[in-house]
């Protein structure tokens, strides 16, 4: 594999084919050191950008594509071409149409580089004037615009409005940056900016929560102090999520859906690592994860453990002040980072609520009298949100909402969705249950 457009071309078959995560499958190409940093980074751009902008490409490949039937590898390599042409500034049309022609040689498809010529030579040509994307105002067009699925469009459309579903999917088109949180057990806030500012890198401190640090971009363990702990990579709405429970030294703390471990090291920060966390997960791969984590940060009150949280562990039974659900859920709220997810289909996300209300029912029995029951997912659905709290309440009597605020915004029945237009995070749902006394 010798150039970026050779690996991108690479990491999307992959991804169609084996239905591999993007974002593992350029973490191993990456570490197989084959391409040099320049490249290794038009590489990612390019295969994230091809899946993220998908059904956009394909409108405007098939408008000029003569051919009633593409095979898989050709339209990815057509794909690679548009975005360069139609999506990227800084390479030349004339370039991008010649590297993929040559890109369509050394791929094994000779047969079929004058096709492949033709339909980028046209969208080179028809780049400033490409014809609109018909049925503007319709969910078919934001699904087209956007490369999301129509029924998405669909549900969140009658969920919110148009013209708030589309800023939705425009700012899941952006990059997302870098979420850095301060390990206050080793470092403040100011130090921590001052140490950054002294090896000249750009950054900015949100207003939410406390002691957070945003950078555009940038490989987090190339950063000063991530061999020392300073700090953890989270999303602020998902550290918000830990703040907003009110998290305290001495708690004792069950993370149930754990891995990678950010909400159990926000607990652990903010208890001073002093007090009680278990944090569990299904599988002993994730929860060395946490391990190292915890590690180097210097957290020693995190206590790894497998377990399922759909199944009850009667010695658990009212042990916890705190009680953490992230729950599986479709993902929504990340395809700024995770784009493939935009395409998860609508009987798989139907399956997900009756799941997440079988998993919130179960940990409920954890939380010890006046403790709390904090639901979370990184999605933006209502019916993985809100319809699973409200059906939990109606039949737990004894757990009651708390509001709460987000800056200057108010939580409604417990419950606050973030979201990327809106909050500048992760589209992120986060509930607030409070169990009674009596």
């Amino acid at each position: 594999m010798s150039t970026a457009r050779e690996a991108a071309l690479t990491v999307l078959e992959r991804c169609r084919r084996d239905g591999a995560w993007s974002g593992q499958v350029l973490d191993r190409l990456l570490q197989s050191g084959s391409l040099d940093a320049k490249d290794a980074a038009l590489a990612v751009q390019l295969s994230l950008g091809v899946i993220q902008n998908s059904r956009f490409l394909d409108y405007y490949i098939d408008l000029y594509c003569h051919s009633s039937k593409l095979e898989p590898k050709l339209r990815d390599l057509l794909r690679l071409g548009a975005y360069q042409i139609l999506l990227l500034d800084k390479i030349p049309s004339h370039a991008a149409v010649d590297e993929s022609v040559s890109l369509c040689r050394a791929a094994g498809l000779s047969r079929a580089s004058g096709l492949a010529n033709a339909v980028l030579r046209r969208l080179s040509e028809h780049k400033k004037d490409l014809p609109e994307i018909p049925g503007k105002g319709s969910a078919s067009y934001l699904s087209i615009r956007y490369s999301q699925s129509a029924w998405l469009a669909e549900e969140l459309i009658r969920q919110h409005g148009y013209d708030f579903t589309e800023a939705f999917f425009l700012a899941c088109q952006q990059p997302s940056g870098i979420d850095l949180q301060i390990n206050t057990l080793k470092a403040d806030l100011k130090t921590y900016t001052d140490f950054l500012q002294q090896n000249g890198k750009a950054f900015d401190c949100p207003p939410f929560p406390i002691n957070c640090v945003h950078l555009r971009g940038g490989n987090p363990g190339d950063l000063p102090g991530y061999e020392d702990g300073l700090f953890y990579v989270q999303d602020r709405a998902a550290a918000m999520a830990i703040e907003l429970a009110g998290v305290r030294p001495g708690l004792k703390v069950l993370d149930a859906c754990a891995a990678p471990g950010g909400k159990s090291f926000a607990s652990a920060i903010r208890m001073e690592n002093r007090g009680e966390i278990v944090s569990c997960d299904l599988h002993e791969k994730k929860l060395r994860l946490i391990e190292s984590g915890a590690k180097r940060l210097g957290i020693g009150c995190i206590k790894t453990m497998a377990a399922d949280a759909s199944q009850l562990r009667s010695e658990w039974q009212n042990a916890f002040d705190l009680v953490i659900a992230d729950v599986p859920c479709s993902g929504f709220g990340v395809m700024r980072k995770k784009p493939e997810i935009r395409m998860r289909s609508c009987e798989d996300v139907a399956r997900l609520p009756e799941i997440q209300a079988r998993i919130l029912d179960n940990l409920s029995n954890y939380v010890m009298p006046g403790g709390t029951l904090l639901y979370s997912t990184c999605t933006v659905l209502r019916q993985e949100n809100e319809a699973v709290v409200e059906g939990f309440l109606r039949t737990h009597r004894s757990f009651r909402p708390a509001e709460f605020t987000v800056g200057d915004k108010a939580s409604s029945n417990g419950c606050y969705t973030f979201w990327p237009h809106v909050d500048g995070t992760d589209g992120f749902f986060v509930s607030k249950l409070i169990r009674g006394t009596e």
